[in-house]
């Protein structure tokens, strides 16, 4: 571990809110028991949130943001972790109210970590990412559920964002019949090549809708929150499950209890967060086996720290599609 290292560093002093890439001492790391080299972090969009500072993310200051890294152990109180150990985060308010990934080091509670798996190296691990690791506890809560490919038709919502277009991929691989709900119905061709067997605007669902509609998808993965999720839930056949990973519409639920008592759906949330780490391990351990190399090739652009600030800035206006996986050692 050198003694110096770089990161990207959010400040808001005199009402001045700022985002650089600093040099700073490893002495000025947190006081925490399990220090890391940051091999790869993401840049996602509740980084781009607090980096622009365009969304109330960043809960005190200095702050590095980064709600994801890969990183290789340097020190270690913990029992659990080696020294050169790889190890995996994300979550855990990292990068909002602890110092998080995109910098060269870290410092974190071992709480937060988990092993890598063998099946996965760091870079794959990170052009996965938050996203991919929602989706696949989605897909795990549906499984739970009784969910199977034999069941019908899966909805996905918001299927052209991180969440969304994990959940299409990997609901295809296993062999489930997956219907894509989007607003950029002119990229139904990117989704089909995902595995979508059919596209649908978000519009048939994001208006005010009647409290029970015609039976149609046996599951839901959703991201989008508001009119959308109350749609869904009248839409369910009987017993269907729907999972509430985001909110992209909005935070209200303007539903009717009818579909819950009439149809028996069930609606799971899905908290990626402060997960418990036997989920953390489950989800990671699915993913290392079923994701496909030439998959995040295509979805992912590698960038340093060095360009993280204006890729940010690319972020929020819409001008980046995919994953974009930070070298934080390049």
């Amino acid at each position: 571990m050198n003694n110096q290292f770089k990161a990207i560093v959010i400040n808001n002093t005199d009402d001045k809110y700022t985002a650089s890439v600093q040099t700073l001492n490893n002495s000025e790391l947190p006081n925490l028991p399990v220090k890391l080299d940051v091999l790869y972090s993401t840049l996602n969009y509740k980084d781009g949130l607090a980096i622009t500072g365009k969304g109330p993310v960043v809960r005190s200051f200095p702050m590095v943001p980064g709600i994801d890294l890969v990183g290789k152990v340097t020190a270690s109180d913990s029992s659990e972790f080696a020294i050169d150990q790889l190890v995996l985060l994300n979550g855990f308010g990292v990068g909002e109210k602890y110092w998080g990934g995109l910098a060269q080091q870290a410092a974190v509670n071992g709480d937060w970590l988990i092993p890598l798996p063998t099946s996965l190296t760091p870079k794959q691990a990170m052009q996965i990412g938050t996203a991919g690791y929602t989706a696949m506890l989605s897909i795990i809560a549906l499984e739970k559920q009784g969910i199977t490919p034999d069941s019908g038709d899966i909805l996905v919502t918001g299927a052209n964002g991180g969440v969304g277009s994990f959940a299409v991929y990997l609901l295809n691989l296993l062999g489930f019949t997956v219907v894509a709900a989007t607003g950029r119905v002119d990229q139904s061709e990117h989704l089909k090549q995902l595995g979508a067997s059919e596209v649908i605007d978000r519009n048939e669902l994001s208006n005010p809708g009647k409290p029970l509609a015609k039976e149609r998808f046996a599951a839901a993965i959703d991201s989008v929150g508001s009119h959308t999720l109350a749609n869904i839930c009248a839409s369910l056949k009987y017993g269907g499950v729907v999972t509430a990973c985001g909110l992209a519409q909005g935070m209200d639920f303007p539903a009717s209890v009818a579909p819950f008592i009439l149809r028996g759906i069930s609606l799971i949330g899905i908290d990626s967060v402060m997960r418990p780490k036997v989920d953390r391990i489950q989800a990671w351990q699915r993913l290392g086996e079923l994701v496909e190399q030439s998959y995040l090739d295509k979805i992912s652009t590698e960038i340093n720290l060095e360009q993280v600030i204006n890729a940010a800035d690319e972020l929020m206006a819409g001008n980046i599609r995919g994953r974009v996986v930070v070298n934080c050692q390049q």
